[in-house]
């Protein structure tokens, strides 16, 4: 990912993204980098043990496993990207910034049961700002246009969906 930051530019590898509760909970994972279910499974488990546990002033890096974890806490949820060692952390926490901006334009002041319910509209968020691990959009109102155009052509097949189903009502008659 290249980013123009002043007169210098950035490049973040993203691993994984998964956001959880205080309670432990997943409620979003995206995995950029091969992992099998099973290395999944044990990779929520220990970052979410080590970043549940951490007090609320200690920074918000962890080295594990030779990657460095990545997190953030807004409300009852917790952010958490995974990045190579030598990656600015920096520049991580300003993404997940932006994607939990874009997240409360969306849904109006993003909380738990938004991502529970909406799922599917978190996902396709975090996939119009990285793709591949990088930052693809970093534009917000870029990302509110695709996902207003995206949701009218739902809209449009829902419409669609629905006066087929009439004409066939009607013909069944």
């Amino acid at each position: 990912m290249l980013i123009h930051i002043g007169c210098w530019v950035c490049v973040v590898q993203i691993h994984f993204v998964i956001l959880i509760n205080r309670q432990g909970k997943v409620r979003l994972t995206k995995w950029y980098s091969p992992y099998t279910q099973k290395e999944r499974t044990k990779v929520i488990r220990e970052l979410s043990g080590l970043v549940l546990n951490r007090g609320p002033k200690l920074c918000n890096f962890v080295d594990w496993r030779g990657l460095k974890a990545v997190y953030r806490r807004y409300a009852s949820l917790y952010f958490c990207m995974c990045i190579d060692q030598d990656d600015n952390e920096l520049e991580v926490l300003e993404i997940i910034h932006h994607y939990v901006e874009v997240l409360d334009r969306y849904f109006g002041s993003v909380c738990e049961l938004d991502l529970i319910f909406n799922f599917h509209k978190a996902y396709y968020i975090l996939d119009e700002i990285l793709i591949a691990g990088e930052l693809q959009e970093s534009s917000k109102k870029t990302v509110a246009r695709l996902i207003a155009a995206q949701d009218s052509l739902v809209e449009a097949a829902k419409e669609q969906e629905s006066s087929i189903s009439n004409i066939i009502a009607q013909a069944t008659k």
